[in-house]
């Protein structure tokens, strides 16, 4: 069963709801119940069969508890070695993304198997940023009570947001009280029901009336009237799932962040990234663009400061439609946005030197209109309805 596709799912969260209410109305809402509630969807949630291989069908719930002990093994591993950077840091890194290489691959590797679940991409990078604090040292270890209420808390194990440990971990161990829990509930049927307005009425009047009537249409302004209907519907229906999941955490007293930010108004692409999918373009930018930009200077590998930031927008993006898929449009989305930053990195360059003419308004509006072209035909690329089109003629 998908998370808060459709209402059946929302009717068996009450089973779930009723008691965390009432338990945080007497401030007893813990950690301990947060878990034991995981424990409990989840069980639920993946008890379906996946078909290992040819003959070999295993219930998803088993596979998910092996990839999380595999990960607790690899945490437990690095923070016992000392959590040292250089070669361990890596060997942990890799052998952390070594099942989502698996997943990634299997279609290749083993066509007829299936060795994924729903949330194993954003799981695996829950269980990578432990790692990249072990080696920070801005975390102790863990307790595996704590990790693996971090690694498969259930609102937000399909499809994020993506939260850090360390933010996590300021919400997982405090206790709040009755008066805390009230807020909390309060901001929860707020987000409950902005949700419910994106995803089931303005995401599903979208692909009824807009998007699924013009996907046969291959024509070019069949294409672009698509391009528009697929970019609000994903918005509406991506932005209505991660309120559901934010929702459900505060009512566990977990402050997930909030993913979007009004992201068509963006007056630039790089301030579209700081409000489309917010968790994950900053994921990106902490643990693999700010990382590398940092190496690379200290290193002296490259000396010229553009070069740096736009080998790091390139394998910032890179490294992010390959998480999406190994499928061409994912790659290729990848790079186009890795040059849209460059592009707008050489841009803001020179308008450095003239700030009086970002400041007029038909400027700010000429780059916003520009700004949500470009993100559109983007998204358009990501849905792969472009290369089938193209490959249909």
């Amino acid at each position: 069963m998908i998370p808060y596709a459709d209402f059946t799912y929302f009717g068996l969260l009450l089973y779930a709801v009723v008691p965390t209410v009432i338990l945080g109305l007497t401030g007893r809402a813990n950690r301990r119940w947060a878990l034991v509630l995981t424990a409990a969807v989840l069980a639920f949630q993946y008890h379906g069969p996946l078909k290992i291989g040819a003959h070999l069908d295993l219930r998803a719930i088993w596979v998910l508890l092996g990839f999380g002990l595999w990960q607790w093994a690899i945490v437990c591993s690095y923070a016992v070695a000392g959590a040292r950077d250089g070669l361990l840091f890596y060997v942990a890194l890799a052998l952390s993304i070594s099942p989502l290489a698996l997943v990634k691959l299997s279609p290749i590797i083993a066509p007829q198997s299936n060795f994924g679940f729903v949330g194993v991409s954003y799981i695996t990078f829950r269980a990578l940023d432990v790692i990249f604090c072990l080696r920070d040292k801005v975390i102790d270890p863990l307790k595996w009570f704590d990790f693996f209420g971090f690694l498969f808390f259930f609102p937000t194990i399909s499809a994020g947001p993506i939260d850090r440990y360390r933010r996590f971990a300021t919400d997982w161990l405090r206790t709040r009280t009755r008066s805390e829990f009230l807020l909390d509930l309060d901001q929860a049927v707020h987000r409950l029901f902005r949700g419910f307005l994106y995803k089931f009425i303005l995401a599903a009047l979208i692909k009824q009336y807009w998007l699924d009537p013009v996907s046969s249409d291959t024509t070019f302004f069949g294409i672009a009237n698509y391009m528009y209907a697929y970019s609000f519907y994903l918005f509406f229906d991506f932005a209505g799932y991660s309120a559901f999941a934010i929702a459900f955490s505060y009512l566990l007293g977990v402050h997930t962040p909030e993913n979007f930010n009004q992201p068509f108004l963006a007056r630039n692409i790089r301030d579209f990234w700081n409000r489309w999918h917010i968790t994950l373009s900053f994921w990106f930018r902490d643990h693999v663009y700010m990382r590398f930009a940092l190496a690379a200077r200290r290193g002296r590998w490259i000396d010229n400061p553009h070069a740096i930031a736009i080998i790091g927008y390139f394998l910032s993006f890179g490294l992010m439609g390959l998480w999406h898929g190994i499928e061409p449009h994912f790659i290729i989305y990848g790079i186009y946005q890795a040059t849209l930053f460059s592009c707008f990195h050489l841009f803001s360059e020179w308008t450095k030197s003239r700030p009086k003419l970002t400041e007029r308004l038909l400027w700010r509006a000429a780059a916003t209109f520009t700004t949500f072209q470009c993100v559109c035909f983007g998204l358009l690329i990501f849905s792969g309805h472009l290369d089938a089109v193209l490959k249909s003629q």
